[in-house]
């Protein structure tokens, strides 16, 4: 889970482009698609100075740009769609929270794209933000991944009503595609959270405690991400009634309200989710208090046994002269059959209490 941190830095120049995420060595790369519904076209991999010339603005555009380590191609694009430098500045800025920036001519959205690690218990974060702007929406990703595949399908077979709608259809289809991520990574943790309440109430092991913190660490991290996503969803449906963003279309608002509802179903489950991981704490707790409590009453058992025996041991072992019973010719017989028969009678009185 990455933390943010504070700079202690004090520069002249406001809102420095510096990408803060850890895919530095991600290759920057473009692409282009033009399409409205009677046809498309593809551009697999565009230049920056052939991008102008490639869009055209009486259909609808989505450029995808994999990678942000390359400043001057993320400037580029903010030079050429006159995108705000603080804009910017977040797209790069990977510890920045969801978050919605709407005016008149143009829609921000930044989100947070979360997937289980394959093999382990940590969760792989990316950040994609997304701007709506003239016709054209553009989707900044921080290294190359397959979560849109299946959405340049769409529009390459015509599938569905992508090609039909504008851009901001597209927008829903694209933030639905990272939501769907989310459940795939609640999944994964759920699967792990059940097996850690089965080997919590058979298992005394610490390292189940361990695991225990690492999935709760990892659910306060959903939660954390998920409900500033629901915050600008709420954003999105606001924009409708107060009628000052004309960047989504009437018809379109009820898709984004299915956004907003599956981000309150998430929220839902991690807090259902959260609630067995407690239960797996206190089972394991209770296992180990139960554990504990058997060897108590083992030790108390033996101990209860063996005193009354030391007591019998202790009395006939002192060195007096005239001790009674000392000149009996079978007394060490009948001592040790005392004994016996002492250690049966405390057996069956125990067994009978059911202390085992």
């Amino acid at each position: 889970m990455r933390k943010i941190k504070y700079k202690k830095t004090r520069k002249v120049q406001p809102n420095p482009l510096e990408y803060t995420g850890k895919h530095k060595k991600s290759e920057s790369e473009m692409q282009l698609f033009v399409y409205d519904e009677p046809g498309f076209k593809e551009n697999k991999s565009i230049h920056l100075s052939d991008l102008k010339s490639s869009i055209d603005l009486t259909k609808n555009n989505w450029l995808n740009l994999h990678g942000l380590n390359d400043i001057e191609i993320v400037e580029g694009i903010g030079s050429l769609f006159e995108i705000d430098s603080f804009l910017l500045s977040d797209i790069l800025n990977t510890t920045r929270r969801t978050k919605l920036e709407e005016t008149n001519n143009s829609l921000f959205f930044n989100i947070k794209s979360i997937l289980p690690t394959e093999n382990s218990d940590n969760i792989t974060v990316e950040q994609i933000s997304f701007m709506i702007k003239d016709g054209v929406l553009i989707s900044f990703q921080e290294k190359r991944s397959d979560f849109f595949t299946h959405i340049r399908e769409r529009i390459r077979t015509k599938s569905g009503i992508v090609r039909t709608k504008k851009v901001d259809f597209l927008l829903y289809l694209l933030l639905d595609a990272v939501i769907e991520n989310f459940y795939i990574t609640i999944e994964n943790e759920e699967d792990k959270v059940e097996e850690l309440l089965t080997l919590s109430k058979g298992s005394a092991n610490p390292e189940i405690l361990i695991r225990i913190e690492k999935h709760r660490d990892n659910f306060n991290f959903l939660k954390r991400s998920i409900v500033p996503l629901r915050d600008s969803l709420t954003g999105i449906k606001s924009l409708k009634d107060d009628a000052i963003c004309n960047v989504i279309e009437m018809d379109s608002f009820v898709y984004f309200s299915r956004l907003h509802q599956k981000s309150l179903e998430l929220l839902e489950q991690i807090e259902s989710d959260m609630g067995m991981l407690e239960s797996a704490s206190n089972f394991f707790f209770s296992s180990q208090g139960h554990k504990m409590n058997e060897i108590m009453k083992t030790l108390t058992i033996i101990s209860s046994i063996f005193i009354p025996l030391t007591f019998l041991a202790g009395i006939y072992g002192m060195n007096f002269e005239y001790i009674p019973e000392l000149k009996i010719h079978n007394g060490y017989f009948i001592v040790i059959g005392v004994m016996f028969l002492m250690v049966l009678g405390m057996i069956a009185y125990f067994k009978k209490i059911k202390w085992f």
